[in-house]
């Protein structure tokens, strides 16, 4: 079947669901969704994300769709897999939009029916708020996809959902063991969400909202976050997230051992090193 023709069912609309919703029913996709609030399935109904929707799993609704897209929680969709795999549509292809991988994908990949097949997705895309109701698919653009196969992965099947990642217009797309998915995310996500609650929580700043410039600002803005979600995610990547967390502080000492020796020069040095580094962001 071409994948233009695929029926697609996104588990869970909140605002990366909602998002892969939108993008894929202005692609012409047959959009459903199954997600626990009615009111969002209301929501993205009268909004146009999807074609149906139900708060009710039962195999006569989602044993029409060919290819699944699960956007809950680590584990929640574990118990999803464990309870209703049996609905799922024969030889249907599944994939998530999971922050975390060695955690997720080898147990779902063991506890899958046979004739289905689960490969792991990463959309490096989001923003500070929450809900289908915040929807908007231009989050993507510009934005990166990880792809993260395993031996018991098809090559079919990867083509399959780096196709889904253009279709959902991800500029660049690449594909990484789930552990090294880990180790990245342990780095450019968690350990960044960690210095932003860091931030936060050190010091009582409440009072100093006047008088802060964008530095504070910018570096901080992911400090508004979902604690149920993130702090799942960080134990999940607990062995990842600890390496960062000692790199930084570690860097950190130096950094704290240069300003109380004056070291001008190794202040400058580290200041050179970042401004090279941060460059390769820019292009």
């Amino acid at each position: 079947m071409p994948f233009k023709d695929k029926k697609i069912l996104i588990v869970g609309l909140g605002l990366i669901g909602g998002s892969y919703a939108q993008a894929l029913k202005r692609k012409g996709f047959e959009v459903g969704a199954v997600t626990r609030s009615q009111a969002s399935v209301d929501y993205a109904l009268e909004h146009g994300l999807i074609d149906r929707g139900t708060t009710e799993v039962t195999a006569g609704f989602v044993g029409r769709y060919d290819l699944v897209v699960f956007a809950l929680y680590p584990h929640v969709f574990l118990e999803w897999i464990e309870k209703y795999q049996q609905f799922l549509k024969l030889g249907a292809l599944l994939t998530d939009v999971t922050g975390v991988k060695s955690a997720v994908v080898y147990k779902v990949q063991d506890m899958l029916r046979d004739d289905l097949e689960f490969v792991g997705a990463h959309p490096m895309a989001g923003r500070e708020v929450y809900g289908v109701q915040n929807a908007d698919c231009s989050i993507f653009v510009e934005a990166n996809y990880i792809v993260t196969p395993t031996p018991a992965n098809s090559e079919a099947a990867v083509h399959e959902i780096e196709e889904l990642g253009r279709v959902l217009g991800f500029s660049r797309i690449c594909r990484l063991s789930p552990g090294k998915h880990d180790e990245m995310i342990g780095f450019l996500s968690q350990l960044t969400h960690c210095i932003a609650v860091g931030l936060m929580t050190c010091k009582d700043v409440g009072h100093m909202s006047a008088y802060t410039g964008d530095s504070f600002r910018d570096l901080t803005r992911i400090a508004r976050i979902n604690d149920e979600m993130w702090s799942e995610l960080f134990l999940l990547n607990q062995d990842e997230l600890l390496a960062q967390l000692d790199l930084f502080i570690g860097q950190m000492g130096t950094i704290r051992d240069a300003v109380a020796e004056g070291d001008t020069e190794k202040l400058r040095e580290l200041m050179r090193h970042s401004t090279e580094q941060r460059a390769l962001f820019d292009k």
